[in-house]
């Protein structure tokens, strides 16, 4: 649905290594980075996720990731913790959305409500 997303992170590295240890389980690297900061992408996707340094207090934001499989989704929560997140609601089904809506929630750097949702029945 959106073509990239942009915001600013107080601790820059930390956001960084955060950001592409709890993603790597849906394949997302660093597509470009520079003096702003770092632009991460899945190499099947055109979106990307660009993370700015900035020196301002930064706004909480709810970030939702796609998954093709729940094994993506457990992935990311293993990987979200083991890289400093907050548990925040373990991979399961919330019913309450779909009857296949199969996630996990994580609070990551900045207090920001990391998500990965997988859509599809289990396999």
């Amino acid at each position: 649905m959106f073509d990239h997303l942009v915001f600013g992170v107080s601790d820059y590295e930390e956001s960084k290594a955060f950001f592409l240890k709890a993603l790597k389980p849906i394949g997302v690297t660093i597509a470009s980075e520079g003096p702003l900061g770092v632009e991460l992408c899945s190499p099947d996707s055109q979106s990307s996720l660009c993370i700015r340094r900035i020196e301002a207090r930064t706004s909480h934001l709810h970030l939702a990731f796609t998954a093709q499989n729940r094994q993506q989704v457990d992935a990311f929560y293993r990987a979200a913790l083991e890289a400093g997140a907050q548990d925040n609601g373990a991979p399961g089904l919330r019913p309450q959305y779909h009857a296949n809506y199969y996630a996990a929630f994580v609070i990551g750097p900045d207090g920001h409500n990391v998500e990965m949702v997988c859509h599809h029945p289990e396999a």
